[in-house]
């Protein structure tokens, strides 16, 4: 069987972070979704996306495929329920599809196939919106550690650290030294060669992902992920991070999300609670409006390649886009656009070149070449986000 994760609607609805990627490579949890599903299916996926993303995220066609939402999180009963499935049948529960098995032939065609709809009454996560990222992480960090841990032996850790509970895993390569962890109210999953540094204090439940680092005295509460090759401190609560981004300083994070290729400047703080208590709304790019998020706390949502200077300041319930260099005195507003250069009091378009060229730099820090395909992809970003700059 040939596995596909589509987008569906949602995608729209999870901008900035998905102007980057398809939805099943957000991180949520330990994994991503696509991350998720190939643990569970044993098989290797490929990707129906926009248009522009699509090279670096292929579709393999062959006769038989397999369509599965890449907004949702995969559980045992929900994977069963997929590999029973016969061709022209759609999975479904309520409104949301979420796997249809398609012949090479019906998908080509512009007729719509003939399908039999059966109803999947089980549990299971799906993204909606952007605050579900770090509003659904304590639940996956869960699952995911069920997942990737059941049945094997953690490396052991030093005795230099105060562990309170036993329910944590370090994988190979991890060093831990005087740390305090506890687990008494979630699992803490550490990477293949993370680290945590001295008089660090974390609560679970907590993710490190592999080759990622908490610096000398952080304090973290759950449920935070840190994502891969990621590198923290400070304050952070129930953030997630989903790879190669920096917060190396003293500031504090909450209720937020940041991308990839992201960096932190020293004592930046993100507001995740209004002075009234009152519910908060994030800008929705699409409908270019404030939406509700159905909480009191929502920090910062940061997408790929976007940095702040030192001492910045965010708004509760900031939106930050793609490409962005952010610096100045005073509280950020609520939106910021996809690749702006300034703050409050001057703000001009960031140069897509430029831009590009900062991204290299970054990446070749980290011994990682740009692709061609990435260029593009902010490239085309460039010009398709000229309407939110004005």
């Amino acid at each position: 069987m040939n596995y596909i994760l589509f987008d569906d609607a949602t995608r729209e609805a999870l901008k900035p972070l998905t102007y980057t990627r398809p939805l099943c490579e957000i991180r949520v949890g330990i994994l991503t979704i696509r991350e998720k599903w190939e643990k569970y299916l044993q098989q290797q996926t490929s990707t129906l996306t926009d248009d522009y993303l699509s090279k670096k995220y292929p579709m393999e066609m062959s006769e038989a495929m397999m369509l599965i939402n890449g907004s949702v999180c995969p559980t045992k009963e929900m994977t069963e329920a997929i590999k029973k499935m016969t061709p022209g049948q759609t999975l479904i529960n309520g409104e949301v599809v979420l796997a249809m098995y398609k012949t090479k032939e019906g998908f080509l065609s512009d007729e719509e196939e003939s399908s039999e709809r059966l109803e999947f009454c089980g549990e299971y996560t799906k993204l909606n919106a952007l605050a579900d990222i770090f509003l659904l992480n304590d639940k996956e960090i869960r699952c995911d550690f069920d997942l990737l841990c059941k049945g094997r032996k953690s490396q052991k850790l030093s005795s230099t650290n105060t562990v309170i509970g036993d329910d944590i895993f370090v994988e190979e390569g991890a060093v831990v030294e005087c740390a305090t962890l506890n687990t008494k109210e979630g699992p803490i999953y550490i990477g293949k060669d993370a680290e945590i540094m001295e008089q660090s204090t974390i609560r679970g439940p907590f993710a490190l992902c592999e080759g990622a680092m908490v610096r000398m005295s952080a304090k973290i509460y759950g449920a935070t992920t840190i994502g891969p090759h990621c590198k923290v401190g400070g304050e952070l609560s129930n953030v997630v991070m989903f790879g190669y981004s920096n917060k190396t300083h003293d500031g504090f994070f909450g209720n937020s999300v940041i991308g990839e290729w992201c960096n932190i400047g020293a004592d930046s703080n993100a507001s995740n609670l209004k002075n009234t208590y009152e519910e908060v709304r994030l800008w929705n790019i699409e409908k270019n409006t404030f939406v509700p998020t159905g909480t009191i706390f929502c920090g910062t949502i940061m997408g790929d390649h976007s940095k702040c200077g030192i001492n910045t300041m965010f708004n509760t319930g900031t939106v930050v886009g793609v490409n962005c260099n952010i610096f100045g005195h005073g509280y950020q507003r609520n939106y910021i656009p996809s690749f702006t250069w300034g703050g409050n009091n001057s703000v001009k378009v960031y140069d897509i070149e430029k831009a590009i060229e900062v991204a290299q730099i970054v990446e070749q820090r980290r011994h990682i070449e740009m692709s061609d395909n990435d260029k593009e992809i902010l490239r085309y970003l460039y010009k398709t986000t000229l309407r939110n700059r004005k």
